[in-house]
């Protein structure tokens, strides 16, 4: 019973709440309500040819390329990021900008600086350190388990 406590122990001194995610693209800003009148004036037309056109212009609308990330404006200063560079990965508190170069220190070596130019960052793989709140609920029902077992076992 105790080498299974301490185990449990352990384990949670090795849990943190904080994770490494990758932010969600925001959408492109479209001109939706231009579109739907467009889309509505052709629709009233009966001639096949302007339904075609009609059905073209979605199609060009919904293949459109997605905005290309700015790496300057998602890493942003004294926030701590998972980054990927040459094939590495880094975790790095970011320092600052200077000019096209990201001046950064490792999360655990903040004598280690590391110098990135904007074209070696793979923009779509920064992970921001963020409060995950599932996994902050998973910990706190598995103590209260453990406090509930512990006092059974204590009263019993």
């Amino acid at each position: 019973m105790q080498k299974f406590f301490l185990l449990i122990i352990i384990l949670f001194s090795l849990i943190s709440c904080y994770t490494y995610q990758v932010k969600k693209q925001p959408d492109m800003p479209s001109d939706n309500k231009q579109e739907f009148k467009n889309g509505a004036t052709l629709a009233n037309n009966n001639s096949p040819q302007t339904k075609n056109t009609a059905a073209e212009s979605k199609n060009v609308n919904s293949e459109q390329a997605p905005i290309p990330i700015n790496v300057q404006e998602k890493l942003k200063p004294g926030k701590n990021f998972k980054i990927h560079a040459d094939g590495k990965t880094y975790k790095i508190i970011v320092d600052k900008w200077e000019s096209d170069s990201l001046v950064a220190h490792a999360v655990h070596n903040p004598k280690r600086i590391l110098k990135f130019h904007k074209n070696q960052i793979n923009s779509e793989r920064i992970a921001e350190k963020r409060f995950s709140q599932p996994i902050a609920d998973i910990i706190t029902v598995v103590v209260y388990a453990g406090i509930g077992v512990a006092i059974y076992s204590l009263i019993r």
